[in-house]
């Protein structure tokens, strides 16, 4: 009889990872306010309401008796999934972890991550750090990737634009502080401006995206005119939301 311990079956594995994650920057703590908005985003968005994970910041409210467990209630009622949140007082992280959510500090001064609005609202949409102005956007530097970027794979240009010579398969995921150019098929996620860069683009030979998103404002694939679909395509960020038309 053999009695090998280091043959023991490795259960799981702990890894670091970087997932985008909608923040919900909260300016109410009024539960009733956060849903008659939530109803309207809902009406005019539904495909972003898919049981989408949510972190609730709470950095803007000076509510040391907050009333979390309403407001995630709230969220779930219209499909989104509170997993923590961000900032706040020792009973907020107190509630959190009771609530079984996770809990964050504020982020440093000037890094603050928002959801973008659609016009003056207590609740926002969409991960991203405030808004660059064309005048600001700094140079960037361009990461080149030759290749097919494969499901479950990510190529990320964190400090300018991303060119990608070759297809985004279903299932991958390019983002890029600056634009982003596939020279092929665009079938996964891509993800432009990630620092909130809203002059950035997203341009490429063939639309099939799961997910089109410029400086964290977002469409699905549902979301987007099937004419445009096969076709060469570019997508920006004008007027407050995001415009997709053919390229050339």
């Amino acid at each position: 009889m053999s009695l090998n311990v280091d043959s023991a079956v490795v259960a799981f594995t702990f890894k670091g990872g970087m997932l985008p994650m909608t923040v919900m920057e909260l300016s109410s703590a009024d539960p009733e306010q956060i849903r008659q908005q939530l109803a309207g985003k809902f009406s005019q968005s539904p495909a972003f309401f898919q049981h989408t994970p949510v972190v609730l910041s709470v950095e803007k409210l000076d509510e040391p008796h907050l009333a979390l467990e309403r407001i995630c209630a709230v969220c779930r009622d219209h499909k989104l999934l509170p997993v923590a949140v961000r900032g706040g007082t020792e009973p907020v992280r107190q509630s959190a972890w009771a609530l079984g959510l996770g809990w964050f500090p504020p982020v440093a001064e000037g890094r603050a991550r928002v959801l973008e609005s659609v016009g003056s609202s207590p609740v926002q949409e969409v991960v991203r750090e405030e808004p660059v102005s064309e005048s600001e956007a700094p140079t960037l530097a361009t990461r080149l990737y030759r290749g097919t970027v494969r499901s479950g794979q990510q190529v990320s240009a964190s400090d300018g634009d991303l060119v990608v010579i070759g297809a985004v398969n279903a299932g991958a995921e390019v983002l890029a502080a600056g634009s982003i150019h596939v020279y092929g098929a665009l079938r996964g996620r891509a993800l432009a401006g990630i620092h909130g860069n809203t002059q950035a683009g997203i341009y490429c030979r063939e639309l099939e995206a799961e997910l089109l998103s410029v400086a964290g404002n977002y469409k699905r694939s549902e979301d987007i005119d099937a004419q445009l679909l096969g076709r060469p395509a570019e997508v920006h960020f004008t007027k407050e939301q995001l415009e997709i038309k053919p390229l050339g």
